[in-house]
This record gives structure tokens, C-alpha cells and sequence, in this order.
């Protein structure tokens, strides 16, 4: 028996990625739509402040590595998606304190 990474867990790890250019996590920002938790199985929900963003192959696969990185699981997921859209109010308290994004 093994023990369920909850999505608490993966939400934590994922503070640890990073937007590149503001150096805020992916959670603080708000990108992460959804987590869902199946066994040894990890399917993120997310989006980019726009979907122009050059970054975006990169910080995709930064969350998909970090979730592989957590014990007990086998695989990650992550589907962007552009719906609903960004905006500056998914920021965290902490994002908005560090003044990083306008």
C-alpha cells in the first residue's frame, strides 16, 4: 500500500515553479485552475497570463517535472487551457504584496 498524494501536497510542491520572468509560483499567481488526484496520477488545469506567452512550453513542463518529482506518483498531466481567462485578481495576497505584476 502506498500512501495518496493529495492535491494540498501538489499545490505545495507547485509553489516551488516559478513564473520566469516575475519570480512568483505558479500558485501565487493564480494559473492553477484545478488539481485533480487519481492514485499515482496527477491532472493540473492551468493557464498563462496570456496565451501568447513564450514561456509557456517552459513553465508547463516545469509543473509537469515537479509533480513527477513527488513520491508515489507515476504520472503528470498538465492541459493548458484559456478558460476562463486570467486576470490580476487570481493573484494571491502574497503575489499582490510583492508588487510584481501590474
Amino acid at each position: 500500500m502506498f500512501d495518496v498524494v493529495t492535491k494540498q501536497e501538489v499545490l505545495k510542491v507547485l509553489e516551488n515553479c516559478l513564473d520566469p520572468e516575475l519570480g512568483i509560483s505558479v500558485v501565487d499567481m493564480g494559473l492553477i485552475y484545478e488539481v485533480k488526484v487519481d492514485n499515482e496520477n496527477v491532472h493540473v488545469r492551468m493557464t498563462l497570463t496570456n496565451p501568447g506567452c513564450p514561456m509557456a512550453r517552459m513553465i508547463s513542463h516545469d509543473v509537469e517535472e515537479t509533480i513527477k518529482g513527488m513520491k508515489g506518483i507515476k504520472k503528470a498531466e498538465v492541459e493548458l487551457v484559456w478558460e476562463p481567462k486570467w486576470t490580476p485578481d487570481r493573484l494571491s495576497e502574497k503575489a499582490k504584496k510583492t508588487g510584481g505584476y501590474k
